[in-house]
């Protein structure tokens, strides 16, 4: 099972031998690599039943859930690390989920598209919503229904009390310039965070 580089970037953020429950997992790539090469322990939740195959297949532990639902089946920091990766846009309440990550797990890693950056302005002010590499869904055939920028992120963070530990500007390969650093709001079009409460 092949890595997509986002989820190398966030396996590096993962101490070794520590349990890691991993929300929106997909096909179960990241666990499985966590699991082989760092000792790593814990769960996968998903929701379509082919990828669900597929973690059954790589002998990923996976629960089938609706994350608009919560964490209510975990304990109070019974993982080291809550992952989830370009889910965060298509949840009904981001901040409710960004909530139960944090309860059930010490420190939290999410990545999502940034709306703020200067293709998707560029669009706005055309008067159409954005397409681009990392936003190629239509207004009316997207998943995505709370689209945020880094700086919308990070004021919700401020609000909810949590400490921001790392964060990647990335472009759509994953990679990152001085420029991307310099001004992550605008020239970023993939966000990585890692965070916790304070």
């Amino acid at each position: 099972m092949t890595l997509r580089e986002e989820q190398t970037l966030i396996a590096r953020w993962i101490r070794d031998g520590s349990r890691v429950l991993d929300l929106g997992c997909g096909d179960g790539a990241l666990l499985a690599h966590l699991w082989s090469s760092r000792g790593v322990t814990g769960y996968g939740i998903e929701i379509d039943s082919e990828n669900i195959v597929r973690c059954l297949e790589t002998g990923v532990n996976v629960i089938q859930s609706d994350l608009d639902r919560g964490l209510s089946d975990f304990d109070d920091d019974s993982f080291d690390y809550v992952v989830m990766t370009q889910t965060l846009q298509a949840m009904r309440y981001p901040h409710l989920v960004l909530r139960e990550m944090l309860r059930v797990g010490r420190e939290a890693i999410v990545t999502f598209p940034n709306f703020g950056h200067w293709r998707c302005r560029a669009q706005v002010l055309a008067g159409r919503m954005p397409v681009t590499r990392h936003l190629p869904s239509t207004w009316y055939d997207t998943p995505n229904i709370h689209m945020c920028t880094l700086r919308d992120f990070e004021a919700l963070c401020a609000a909810e009390g949590f400490e921001i530990l790392e964060r990647e500007a990335l472009d759509t390969e994953h990679q990152s310039t001085p420029a991307m650093r310099l001004l992550p709001n605008l020239l970023a079009e993939v966000a990585l965070y890692r965070f916790r409460r304070r």
